[in-house]
């Protein structure tokens, strides 16, 4: 299954039986203060740098989330969309859970963006979904239902299958439909990959949708969280994972390498290509004594 995603003049394929999908996550204030600070003092250029170089490390998409304490994204999001729409031409994925923001927003993202996004919660059902048939976007789902986030992995598929069932009713075509099987922090809760794994290989047994990651989330508070990522990555898309809004400037060549390994690189053409324009930066060597 493939959902298709535009810019100006730009696609990015989501594609079940294609290469991995890198969103850009970097576009995001939280944990980042530089870019909390940027944004509310009205600077871009901090987030002109972002995506450039996010761009430049091979993102498919960029996700563009501006949300923070204190702040509207309802003004915020509009204006970041349109200077990241007038100077690249990359397909946006709009991150908000303000239905006002994204409708504020989609009206300036050229082509056909992704929406991340909506859940199993009838009211949030309710004030998204009107917005991914109106613009004829994609939409990322969360696997939320009313009771909140399930450890159950069944409970997860439930809130899946309502999403999928509320969108296709309302003519959403199921192509455009990403579930988000949601990625827990493994140490608040050693079974958190798990569950996770086992809802991914759940949905796309079931619906054969494409499938996001939230994936950084598996590690926060532990150390060496990059080693717990790699890992995890391998795993998560092994398993079905189709996408995920990722660091592709730490992951690029991570993620190309598990294509490779899943004969979904022909001959390694697209690693190697990717390894010249991205060589691993030589560790500076440690000072001799004298």
């Amino acid at each position: 299954m493939k959902t298709i995603l535009q810019s100006k003049s730009k696609k990015a394929v989501i594609d079940t039986d294609g290469p991995f999908t890198m969103i850009g996550e970097k576009i995001n204030p939280t944990g980042r203060k530089k870019l909390a600070a940027a944004l509310q003092e009205g600077n871009l250029d901090y987030v002109r740098d972002l995506a450039k170089k996010q761009i430049d490390a091979g993102a498919d998409l960029l996700d563009v989330n501006v949300g923070m304490a204190g702040t509207d994204d309802v003004d915020y999001l509009p204006n970041v969309v349109k200077m990241l729409a007038s100077e690249f031409d990359i397909p946006l994925c709009l991150d908000s859970p303000n239905p006002k923001a994204l409708a504020a927003a989609l009206p300036f993202v050229p082509g056909k963006p992704l929406i991340n996004s909506t859940n199993g919660e009838d009211r949030t059902l309710d004030a998204v979904l009107p917005l991914v048939k109106e613009y004829k976007t994609a939409v990322i789902g969360l696997t939320i239902g009313e009771e909140g986030i399930s450890n159950d992995p069944e409970a997860r598929l439930a809130a899946a299958d309502k999403i999928i069932q509320r969108a296709t009713q309302m003519g959403i075509p199921i192509e455009d439909i990403v579930i988000d099987p949601l990625v827990m922090t493994v140490g608040a809760d050693h079974n958190a990959s798990a569950i996770t794994l086992r809802t991914i290989e759940l949905v796309r047994k079931e619906f054969g949708v494409n499938i996001n990651l939230g994936a950084s989330n598996v590690s926060f508070g532990l150390p060496e969280r990059d080693v717990i990522n790699q890992a995890f990555l391998a795993l998560a898309i092994s398993a079905g994972a189709t996408c995920a809004i990722t660091d592709p400037m730490k992951y690029g060549l991570t993620i190309k390498a598990i294509d490779l390994l899943r004969a979904r690189d022909d001959y390694g053409m697209k690693y190697l290509k990717y390894y010249r324009a991205h060589p691993p930066v030589a560790a500076t060597p440690a000072p001799t004594k004298p």
